[in-house]
């Protein structure tokens, strides 16, 4: 039975086994039906010849050819005839006297409580009146019905059986699917078979096995964060906790404030490795399905370029921006500020003074392209793929960094249907980082780009 149905949707199981036991249980109630009404057809044509029987021998008496005894009480015709002159001649059952029809033909009459059916038909001076009850017609007709609904009413239950025991038979795999998945330990993320499972039964099962293959992917790069996170935090940690030791051994006051010095340094250090540790576990466990909004992403790019440009100023660096207005996006604020922000913060830690970083927004081919450019040391093409990967730094790095900044960047960009390239900057000096984002709708208003120097 497995073997035959393998492959075939629960709608078509189901189709064919409930069309199988409707045919079978219409093929039995046809025979039985036709075997009451051939009965009750003859129980009928024989009533009929006995009381066209019965009604010849009222004939052979009006002819005057014999002699009629007592009505007989089998008899359902009432036969009445009456003379020219309007006389009663005849009266085949003498409690049973209807009224003279006015015309020939089929009519209706009411005697006392009784309903009467009534043909009438005149033969040469007579008129002849055969009379016949209506409740007779009734009880013929209520017999005739039941006796053939006895058989439809029998093949019932057996139908309702049949598809009981089908339905079950057919949603038997889906019970079994449900006990799999009950029985299954909450750390099991194999997937789950799907052999011999109907068509629509395989579909949700394979759906699950991408939710679970997804949701192992998640626990991967989770568990590789926390090892990664405890491993980077575990030198700050320690360099904090000998700075105390050595601010707790110090004995002048110039080895006290040294040692403050170096503690408060290895705690902004550690402050900042926690912040962006923070901001990457946000990235990279954001729901993907949150709400996003069309936001202004102009303005936003605004907004972070002023925020950066006193300590632009402070480092001795020039900060300039070109910003196209009204470039509308889709997508999460404050993800998308991370963004901006990290590219500036990376641009600013590792572009020595006197240097220059320039920032660009416009539009290309139904894009919002963000372009920030610096004149730093610049990133080695073998190095410009590594440099997305977090904890990752260029051998040689100067600069105090964490190494999740650029990871960042990616992540939001990957949840966000964009993307982020590094290239050289102009004349191979610096480096590049271009952003690439799906624009929300047509720019709301052009004009030229607003500029922005620091």
């Amino acid at each position: 039975m497995n073997t035959l149905w393998r492959g075939v949707s629960l709608r078509s199981r189901l189709l064919g086994v409930l069309l199988t036991a409707v045919v079978l249980s219409t093929a039995v109630a046809t025979g039985a039906t036709y075997y009451w009404a051939r009965h009750e057809i003859d129980e009928l044509l024989d009533y009929h010849l006995r009381q066209q029987a019965l009604a010849l021998r009222d004939k052979a008496f009006m002819l005057g050819t014999v002699v009629v005894p007592e009505p007989d009480p089998d008899q359902d015709f009432v036969i009445q005839a009456w003379d020219w002159r309007g006389q009663r001649v005849y009266l085949s059952h003498r409690g049973a006297v209807l009224p003279r029809s006015t015309a020939p033909g089929y009519s209706d009459i009411q005697a006392g409580k009784t309903a009467w059916r009534v043909y009438s038909l005149v033969l040469g001076t007579h008129l002849v009146q055969i009379a016949q009850p209506m409740r007779l017609r009734r009880e013929l007709a209520t017999e005739a019905t039941l006796k053939i609904l006895y058989p439809l009413l029998a093949v019932l239950p057996i139908l309702a059986l049949l598809v009981w025991w089908s339905v079950g038979r057919v949603l038997s795999p889906l019970g079994r699917l449900a006990q799999t998945i009950a029985s299954r330990e909450a750390a099991t993320l194999a997937p789950i078979n799907a052999t011999d499972l109907p068509y629509e039964a395989r579909l949700m099962v394979e759906a699950l096995n991408d939710l679970i293959a997804r949701l192992q992917q998640s626990l991967t790069r989770e568990r590789a964060f926390m090892a990664d996170a405890a491993h980077e935090l575990r030198t700050p940690l320690t360099a904090l906790q000998l700075q105390a030791q050595l601010l707790a051994r110090a004995e002048s006051v110039e080895e006290q404030a040294e040692a403050a010095t170096a503690l408060r340094a290895g705690v902004q250090r550690a402050a900042h490795l926690i912040e962006r540790l923070l901001a990457y576990a946000r990235a990279d466990l954001a729901d993907e399905s949150a709400p996003r909004e069309a936001l202004d992403f102009s303005a936003l790019v605004n907004e972070c370029v002023q925020d950066f440009a006193e300590r632009a100023r402070a480092q001795g660096l020039e900060l300039h921006a070109a910003i196209a207005p009204s470039l509308r996006v889709s997508g999460q604020v404050t993800a998308l500020r991370s963004v901006v922000s990290n590219l500036l913060d990376n641009a600013l830690r590792y572009t020595p003074p006197p240097g220059r970083i320039a920032l660009d927004l416009v539009t290309e081919d139904g894009a919002c392209v963000l372009q920030v450019t610096d004149t730093g040391p610049g990133i080695p093409p073998e190095e410009r793929e590594r440099v997305f990967d977090r904890f990752y730094r260029i051998p040689g790095t100067s600069a105090e960094g964490s190494g999740l900044g650029l990871a960042i960047v990616r992540r939001v960009m990957e949840r966000h249907q964009g993307e982020v390239t590094v290239a050289s900057g102009p004349g191979g000096q610096g480096a590049s980082f271009r952003l690439r984002l799906p624009l929300a709708a047509e720019p709301a208003a052009l004009g030229s780009a607003r500029l922005w120097d620091a």
